[in-house]
């Protein structure tokens, strides 16, 4: 509090009771907490791979919200890229959005060279850019299997390679893993195996930024109401009853799991694996 704010506060209480003085001071602490400048993210930058839509996009959204600038990124849907910029900017946060494929290294390089020449570094990335890909090993085909390699295990590579280059000390990295590691469904081997990898990504870079003060998790969604759950309604619903909430989880419900990992209290959470599924398991 500023001595103006203190000289304030002494007045009031002169004139009207220590009542009035801690109203006043609830609502100069309200003030403060909703101020711009008091935002965790302010004068920050985060970077989230795979945010034109679903978990990604609602991410770029809720950093935004916490006055992080943001750069999006996408792979095909450049249209749906630049309407979260859009969106981002219509709520006065500043956003840029670029295409991008993670399983390139030098799109990655190209990627943050957007970023810090746009906001002048790095202090968070988000690595959720994956794609899933489900079936039975006696039926996975070379294809299928290829590509989610290429991207959930070479690209979060490429991702966190460059956090661990780039990001500031006392920053953020989250690379996005799965419930699916623990869960261990049939037809989920191939997909389970590439976001367990991510549990090993943020354990081992956790420890190589020793010193750095900078957290690195990987975090493990549930259930949760997007693309890649593309699933008929009754399974929906049987995956609703497993938490006890009665629901899948929302983009947002990850999102908010992820800002609280990238804000200042949760710097004591590092090299771990936070599952946030709704006590889905």
């Amino acid at each position: 509090m500023s001595d103006t704010s203190r000289r304030s506060l002494l007045a009031l209480a002169a004139v009207a009771g220590p009542a009035a003085v801690a109203g006043a001071g609830a609502a100069a602490a309200q003030t403060a907490a909703t101020s711009p400048a008091a935002r965790p993210g302010a004068g920050r930058a985060a970077i989230v791979t795979g945010s034109s839509r679903g978990i990604g996009a609602a991410t770029a959204k809720r950093l935004a919200r916490d006055g992080f600038a943001v750069t999006v990124n996408c792979l095909v849907n450049r249209d749906l890229a630049a309407q979260v910029v859009r969106d981002i900017e219509a709520e006065g946060g500043r956003a840029i959005w670029r295409q991008g494929d993670v399983a390139d290294p030098a799109a990655m390089r190209a990627l943050f060279d957007a970023n810090d020449e746009a906001f002048g570094g790095v202090d968070v990335v988000i690595s959720n850019a994956a794609i899933m890909n489900t079936a039975p090993f006696a039926q996975f085909e070379d294809e299928a299997f290829d590509r989610m390699i290429a991207t959930n295990i070479k690209g979060s590579f490429n991702v966190l390679r460059e956090a661990a280059r780039r990001v500031r000390d006392g920053g953020r990295i989250v690379t996005l893993a799965s419930t699916s590691i623990k869960a261990k469904r049939a037809t989920h081997g191939g997909y389970a195996a590439t976001k367990a990898a991510q549990e090993i990504y943020a354990g081992c870079l956790s420890k190589e930024l020793a010193g750095r003060r900078i957290s690195v998790n990987a975090l493990a969604p549930g259930p949760t109401n997007t693309s890649l759950l593309d699933v008929p309604p009754p399974l929906r619903a049987q995956a609703a009853q497993m938490t006890p909430y009665g629901r899948i989880g929302e983009p947002e419900d990850i999102a908010n799991a992820i800002s609280a990992l990238c804000s200042g209290e949760g710097e004591w959470i590092n090299g771990q694996v936070v599952f946030a599924n709704g006590g889905f398991l």
